[in-house]
Formats: C-alpha cells, sequence, structure tokens
C-alpha cells in the first residue's frame, strides 16, 4: 500500500475511507437483510441465511482490513473524507430501503444488488489504480476482496432474478405451465 500511497498519500487514505465507509454500511445492510429474511415464512429465503451470513462476516472482515491499511499510512478511520462523505450520502436511498423499515425481502435483496454492484466498482477502482501505480501488495489484497465482491454480486443478482421470476411467472411449475398451456 506504501507504493500506491506515495503517489498522493491523502488521495489514498481518502479513496481507503470511502472503501471503508461502505464496507460498514454493508455490514449494516447484510445485517438488516438477515434479519429480515429471519421474519420471513419463506423457507427457500431462510434458506439463505447462512451464506449471506458468510459474506456478511467477508464485509467485516474488508473493514477491519482497510482499518489497518489507513492506520499504516497515517490516516484516521473514523476521520469523515471528501469521498466517506460522498459515498454515504449515494448511499442513503439503499440504506432507506434496507435499514429503514421496508419490509419487503425482494425490496431489500433487490437494493443490495444495488450495493453490490456499487462495493464491486470500488474494488475494481482501487485494484486498477494499484496496478497502474506498480504496487504489486495493493494488487493483490484488492484482487482478493474483489473476487470475495463479486461472489456475493453473483450471489446476490441470483436471488434477485428468482425473486423476480416468482414474482412475475410464480413457481418454476406455475411457469412452465403458463409457458406450455395443454
Amino acid at each position: 500500500m506504501q507504493k500506491l500511497a506515495q503517489m498522493n498519500k491523502d488521495k489514498a487514505v481518502d479513496l481507503l475511507n470511502e472503501r471503508l465507509t461502505f464496507e460498514r454500511a454493508s455490514v449494516r445492510l447484510y445485517d438488516s437483510t438477515m434479519e429480515k429474511i429471519r421474519r420471513t415464512a419463506d423457507p427457500g429465503l431462510q434458506n439463505l441465511l447462512g451464506q449471506l451470513k458468510k459474506y456478511r462476516d467477508q464485509e467485516k472482515e474488508h473493514e477491519e482490513w482497510l482499518e489497518e491499511q489507513i492506520r499504516a499510512l497515517g490516516g484516521d478511520a473514523h476521520a469523515e473524507t471528501e469521498m466517506s462523505r460522498l459515498i454515504t450520502l449515494e448511499s442513503k436511498g439503499l440504506e432507506q430501503v434496507v435499514l429503514d423499515g421496508d419490509p419487503s425481502p425482494t425490496h431489500t435483496l433487490h437494493a443490495m444488488l444495488t450495493a453490490e454492484l456499487v462495493d464491486n466498482s470500488g474494488w475494481q477502482l482501487l485494484l486498477e489504480l494499484a496496478d497502474e501505480a506498480g504496487d504489486d501488495e495493493a494488487r493483490e489484497a484488492f484482487k482478493q476482496r474483489l473476487h470475495e465482491e463479486e461472489d456475493h454480486l453473483i450471489f446476490v443478482r441470483q436471488i434477485v432474478e428468482q425473486c423476480m421470476r416468482t414474482e412475475l411467472l410464480g413457481t418454476p411449475e406455475q411457469a412452465v405451465e403458463m409457458a406450455h398451456p395443454t
């Protein structure tokens, strides 16, 4: 991370604080999503809790890792920076859906899909910047976390697709029946 920070230490800390702010929000989003799913009677959604918990824990690890990196660069992991303020503002809509009482698990999962898209883009940017700066250590660390985020994105996308498919077409059996009436 030192090589990346040599270019512009303050901006590097700012970008890491942006990711940190989003990872903290992601932990809250996963916690709320899991709580909403626990309250549903839908066994299909209930079966997702183990995987959602795993991804929540990875988000927490990302948060803790980012805190360490910021401190190692002499930054304050709790400082409000330009980019952390921006991501906080950008995240408000997602938090309104997930944290502020929308009871629909489908709406919550749709908001989580949006969050995972943003999360992936943030890690991708850091990976590209580390690559351009020739910081192999940072590149590998960002790459590892991006791969985890890509898994989150694929999983949440599949859940949202299935929810939408079920809402639009009914159960898989109903969908087949609608597509091929007798």
